[in-house]
Protein backbone atom coordinates (compact mmCIF):
# COMPACT_ATOMS: atom_id res chain seq x y z
CA UNK A 1 0.00 0.00 0.00
CA UNK A 2 1.22 3.51 -0.88
CA UNK A 3 0.02 7.04 0.77
CA UNK A 4 -0.29 9.53 -1.82
CA UNK A 5 -1.16 13.38 -0.76
CA UNK A 6 -3.14 14.55 -4.48
CA UNK A 7 -4.67 17.82 -4.62
CA UNK A 8 -4.57 18.05 -0.53
CA UNK A 9 -6.08 14.84 -0.28
CA UNK A 10 -4.71 11.58 1.19
CA UNK A 11 -5.28 8.48 -1.28
CA UNK A 12 -4.35 4.75 -0.32
CA UNK A 13 -2.90 2.76 -3.36
CA UNK A 14 -2.52 -0.92 -3.55
CA UNK A 15 0.21 -0.63 -6.34
CA UNK A 16 3.79 -2.05 -7.40
CA UNK A 17 6.01 0.44 -6.41
CA UNK A 18 7.70 1.24 -9.57
CA UNK A 19 4.09 1.89 -11.59
CA UNK A 20 4.45 5.45 -12.72
CA UNK A 21 2.50 8.29 -11.20
CA UNK A 22 0.46 9.11 -13.99
CA UNK A 23 -1.01 5.47 -14.18
CA UNK A 24 -1.86 6.11 -10.29
CA UNK A 25 -3.40 9.53 -11.04
CA UNK A 26 -5.43 8.46 -13.99
CA UNK A 27 -6.26 4.66 -13.06
CA UNK A 28 -6.26 4.38 -9.47
CA UNK A 29 -7.51 8.45 -8.08
CA UNK A 30 -9.49 8.69 -11.55
CA UNK A 31 -7.93 12.07 -11.92
CA UNK A 32 -8.22 12.10 -15.89
CA UNK A 33 -6.56 16.02 -16.05
CA UNK A 34 -3.23 14.65 -16.13
CA UNK A 35 -2.63 13.17 -19.70
CA UNK A 36 -0.41 10.09 -21.11
CA UNK A 37 1.87 11.66 -24.17
CA UNK A 38 4.89 9.72 -24.57
CA UNK A 39 5.63 7.79 -21.54
CA UNK A 40 9.31 8.92 -21.46
CA UNK A 41 9.56 12.05 -20.12
CA UNK A 42 9.40 14.26 -23.62
CA UNK A 43 6.15 16.03 -24.16
CA UNK A 44 5.18 17.33 -21.40
CA UNK A 45 2.03 16.24 -20.88
CA UNK A 46 1.63 14.34 -18.22
CA UNK A 47 3.59 17.72 -16.27
CA UNK A 48 2.00 17.62 -12.26
CA UNK A 49 3.49 19.45 -9.64
CA UNK A 50 5.58 17.63 -6.99
CA UNK A 51 6.67 19.99 -3.93
CA UNK A 52 5.64 22.86 -6.05
CA UNK A 53 8.16 22.25 -8.82
CA UNK A 54 7.11 20.72 -12.20
CA UNK A 55 8.03 17.08 -13.02
CA UNK A 56 6.76 14.69 -15.60
CA UNK A 57 4.29 12.00 -13.75
CA UNK A 58 5.21 9.26 -16.02
CA UNK A 59 8.68 9.35 -14.93
CA UNK A 60 8.22 9.49 -11.44
CA UNK A 61 7.42 6.00 -9.31
CA UNK A 62 4.62 6.00 -6.93
CA UNK A 63 7.28 5.30 -4.27
CA UNK A 64 8.95 7.94 -5.32
CA UNK A 65 6.08 9.80 -5.06
CA UNK A 66 5.29 8.83 -1.78
CA UNK A 67 4.82 11.56 1.20
CA UNK A 68 5.11 14.14 -1.13
CA UNK A 69 2.81 17.13 -2.03
CA UNK A 70 0.90 16.15 -5.44
CA UNK A 71 -0.80 18.80 -7.37
CA UNK A 72 -2.54 17.61 -10.75
CA UNK A 73 -5.01 20.18 -13.06
CA UNK A 74 -7.70 19.45 -10.90
CA UNK A 75 -6.10 21.06 -7.80
CA UNK A 76 -5.81 24.08 -9.26
CA UNK A 77 -9.15 25.20 -8.75
CA UNK A 78 -10.80 27.09 -10.41
CA UNK A 79 -10.32 31.09 -11.32
CA UNK A 80 -6.37 30.66 -11.07
CA UNK A 81 -4.71 33.45 -12.21
CA UNK A 82 -2.93 30.79 -14.63
CA UNK A 83 -6.17 29.40 -16.16
CA UNK A 84 -7.70 32.64 -16.88
CA UNK A 85 -4.86 33.93 -18.38
CA UNK A 86 -4.92 30.66 -21.01
CA UNK A 87 -9.22 31.20 -21.28
CA UNK A 88 -8.52 35.38 -22.30
CA UNK A 89 -5.47 34.85 -24.47
CA UNK A 90 -7.25 31.57 -25.79
CA UNK A 91 -4.58 29.59 -25.94
CA UNK A 92 -6.30 25.86 -26.25
CA UNK A 93 -7.05 24.51 -29.72
CA UNK A 94 -7.32 20.51 -29.14
CA UNK A 95 -6.42 20.79 -25.68
CA UNK A 96 -4.48 17.58 -25.05
CA UNK A 97 -1.22 19.32 -23.83
CA UNK A 98 -3.25 21.94 -21.80
CA UNK A 99 -2.70 20.71 -18.19
CA UNK A 100 0.31 19.91 -18.47
CA UNK A 101 1.36 23.44 -19.70
CA UNK A 102 -0.28 25.27 -17.54
CA UNK A 103 0.91 23.46 -14.59
CA UNK A 104 4.54 24.00 -16.01
CA UNK A 105 3.53 27.89 -16.67
CA UNK A 106 2.44 28.02 -12.45
CA UNK A 107 5.75 26.23 -11.70
CA UNK A 108 7.47 29.03 -13.35
CA UNK A 109 5.27 31.72 -12.45
CA UNK A 110 6.36 30.63 -8.87
CA UNK A 111 9.55 30.49 -9.12
CA UNK A 112 10.25 33.72 -11.28
CA UNK A 113 7.29 35.95 -11.01
CA UNK A 114 8.20 38.70 -13.95
CA UNK A 115 9.59 36.29 -16.93
CA UNK A 116 10.87 37.30 -19.88
CA UNK A 117 10.25 35.76 -23.24
CA UNK A 118 13.65 33.73 -22.89
CA UNK A 119 12.84 32.84 -19.32
CA UNK A 120 9.73 31.40 -20.82
CA UNK A 121 10.93 29.12 -23.61
CA UNK A 122 13.34 27.87 -21.69
CA UNK A 123 11.30 26.81 -18.69
CA UNK A 124 7.98 25.72 -21.36
CA UNK A 125 10.42 24.23 -23.25
CA UNK A 126 9.54 20.28 -22.21
CA UNK A 127 6.23 20.88 -22.89
CA UNK A 128 5.23 19.89 -26.59
CA UNK A 129 1.84 21.72 -27.99
CA UNK A 130 1.42 19.34 -31.30
CA UNK A 131 -1.45 22.85 -32.61
CA UNK A 132 1.86 25.38 -32.28
CA UNK A 133 -0.17 27.69 -29.65
CA UNK A 134 3.22 28.80 -28.09
CA UNK A 135 2.91 32.38 -29.08
CA UNK A 136 -0.72 32.55 -27.22
CA UNK A 137 0.87 30.42 -24.15
CA UNK A 138 4.22 33.06 -24.15
CA UNK A 139 1.27 36.14 -23.91
CA UNK A 140 -1.04 34.16 -21.38
CA UNK A 141 2.17 33.48 -19.19
CA UNK A 142 2.80 37.11 -19.59
CA UNK A 143 -0.93 37.96 -18.65
CA UNK A 144 -1.20 35.67 -15.58
CA UNK A 145 2.62 37.38 -14.78
CA UNK A 146 0.25 40.46 -13.98
CA UNK A 147 -2.49 39.20 -12.11
CA UNK A 148 -2.72 39.30 -8.28
CA UNK A 149 -1.11 36.37 -6.72
CA UNK A 150 1.03 35.35 -9.76
CA UNK A 151 3.65 38.33 -10.02
CA UNK A 152 1.03 41.20 -10.62
CA UNK A 153 0.15 44.20 -8.36
CA UNK A 154 -2.71 42.98 -5.34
Amino acid sequence: MISLNINNKNYQVEVEADVPLLWVIREHVQLTGTKFGCGIGECGACTVQIDGEAMPSCQITAKEAEGRKITTIEGLGEGHPVQLAWIEEDVPQCGYCQSGQILQAVSLLAANPRPTDADIDAAMNGNTCRCGTYPRIRRAIHRAAGKPGQGGKP
